[in-house]
C-alpha cells in the first residue's frame, strides 16, 4: 500500500523532529546526570527544553488549532445490525467520520434511512462501488458504471452527489478516474476484517496511528464496531481530533 505523497511527508518530518528532540535530550543529561534527588517537575524541564515547548500529556486541554488531526474511515456498510450502534457511540462521542459504502448494501431492509442518519449527522458519506468489485480488473465502462449506480442512489437519498470514492482494494483503473472526485485510500490499515478481534484490532490502531493518518476499518463488524469506539475513546485522550476525510486532505 502507498501512502499519498503529502502524508509521507508529513511522517517523514515528524520523525526527523522526533530524532533532533532525542539528540538534545541526550545532550542535556550528558552535562546534568539523572541523579535519586531530581523531581518529576524537573525532568519534565528538561523534556520542555528538548522540544521547545510543553509537552502534551494524556488529558491535558490542547486548544483545537492545535490538535493533530486523523481521520476514520468505515467500508463496506451500511449494516442494519451493527451501523446504528456506531453512529449511536460517534454521537455521544461528538466525532463524525467517513462512510464508504456499497450501493447493493444501501437498497437492503431500510437502510436508505441510515444513510439519512449519516448525512444529519455530520459524517460524510463516500462511494465504494455497487457490488464491491475489483475495478481494476473491469474496463473503464464496467468501472464507471459501478461508481455511477451508487453515486445515483446516495443522490436520491441525501440530494447531493458524493465526491469522495474509495475503491474496493485500493484498485483502481486510472483512465476510469472522473473530474471533480477524489480517489481515498488510507494510511493505517486495522485489519479488523481478518482480525476480527476487538482488541487485537485496537492494539494496531493505536500503536501505528499519527497525525494526518487516514484509518481504515469496516462498519458491517461487532468487533469492529466495539474497536472503533475504543479506539476513539484512546486516541481523543491522547490529543487527537477526529475529522472527516474532506477535511484532512482538502482543508
Amino acid at each position: 500500500m502507498q501512502e499519498d505523497c503529502g502524508v509521507a511527508k508529513i511522517k517523514a518530518e515528524r520523525r526527523l523532529k522526533i530524532w533532533m528532540q532525542v539528540l538534545v535530550l541526550t545532550a542535556v543529561f550528558l552535562f546534568y546526570p539523572v541523579s535519586a534527588l531530581w523531581t518529576w517537575e524537573e525532568i519534565e524541564e528538561l523534556e520542555e527544553t528538548a522540544s521547545g515547548g510543553e509537552a502534551v500529556q494524556p488529558g491535558e486541554d490542547v486548544p483545537e488549532e492545535e490538535k493533530p488531526r486523523i481521520a476514520l474511515t468505515f467500508d463496506d456498510g451500511p449494516s442494519t445490525k451493527y451501523t446504528p450502534v456506531l453512529l449511536d457511540g460517534l454521537k455521544e462521542r461528538d466525532v463524525r467520520a467517513t462512510f464508504f459504502v456499497i450501493g447493493a448494501n444501501i437498497e437492503k431492509d431500510d437502510n436508505a434511512a441510515l444513510i439519512r442518519r449519516m448525512k444529519a449527522e455530520g459524517h460524510v458519506i463516500g462511494n465504494h462501488t455497487y457490488h464491491h468489485v475489483d475495478l481494476s480488473k473491469m474496463d473503464v465502462l464496467q468501472a464507471q458504471e459501478e461508481i455511477m449506480m451508487t453515486d445515483q442512489l446516495i443522490e436520491e437519498i441525501t440530494g447531493e452527489e458524493p465526491f469522495l470514492v474509495r475503491p474496493p482494494f485500493g484498485a483502481f483503473p486510472k483512465e476510469a478516474e472522473e473530474e471533480g472526485k477524489l480517489y481515498v485510500k488510507w494510511t493505517v490499515d486495522s485489519e479488523d476484517w481478518v482480525l476480527q478481534n476487538t482488541e487485537a484490532a485496537v492494539r494496531k490502531v493505536v500503536t501505528d496511528t499519527e497525525e494526518n493518518d487516514i484509518i481504515l476499518m469496516h462498519d458491517c463488524y461487532g468487533t469492529s464496531v466495539e474497536a472503533a469506539l475504543q479506539i476513539v475513546d484512546i486516541l481523543q485522550e491522547r490529543g487527537y481530533e477526529f475529522v472527516t476525510v474532506d477535511e484532512l486532505l482538502i482543508e
